[in-house]
């Protein structure tokens, strides 16, 4: 199974459950300024528990840094 994570293929044995067990994977301990949209479509921290995953689904992951 297959995710492509920021443009780059990512293989899986088995799919994260969800978008926060993937983003959990991704970036452990994290939640706040962090911006992700599945497949174009934005989702909001809210949302991330229910949104599941299926193979080829495309995420997007932006965090926020720090700087001038």
């Amino acid at each position: 199974m297959e995710l492509i994570i920021n443009h780059t293929r990512k293989t899986f044995a088995v799919l994260p459950e969800n978008l926060e067990a993937l983003l959990a994977m991704e970036l452990p301990g994290k939640k706040k300024g962090i911006a992700v949209a599945v497949n174009n479509r934005i989702i909001p921290l809210s949302a991330w528990a229910e949104t599941f995953l299926k193979d080829q689904d495309s995420v997007l992951i932006i965090t926020a840094t720090q700087g001038g």
